[in-house]
């Protein structure tokens, strides 16, 4: 599901899965960030590739720029992040298994 596109010269994202509302990636805090954060650890997260020239509004470009370079990077580690978590709690897991 794509969470992040750009459209008519704007960035755009949203939180919602259940409607196609989407926001002026502007408005978006921390909360919405953590959101995100949790829909691109545990699903298939979409979102368009960012280009300088599809952004023509200054913010808009800076603050998308900077928030698909950062969750590109956490799904190009992603995997490594799972394995990471597993590993450490997985003595835990085995201790307590019913």
């Amino acid at each position: 599901m794509k969470y992040l596109k750009i459209d008519n010269n704007k960035g755009y994202y949203r939180f919602d899965t259940t409607v196609e509302n989407w926001t002026d990636i502007e408005q978006i805090n921390k909360e919405h960030l953590l959101i995100l954060l949790k829909f691109a650890s545990a699903e298939d997260f979409e979102m368009d590739e960012y280009k300088d020239e599809l952004l023509q509004n200054p913010a808009h470009n800076i603050i998308y720029k900077n928030i698909y370079g950062k969750f590109n990077e956490f799904l190009g580690n992603k995997t490594r992040f799972q394995d990471s978590v597993e590993a450490m709690y997985k003595q835990a897991i085995e201790k307590y298994k019913v």
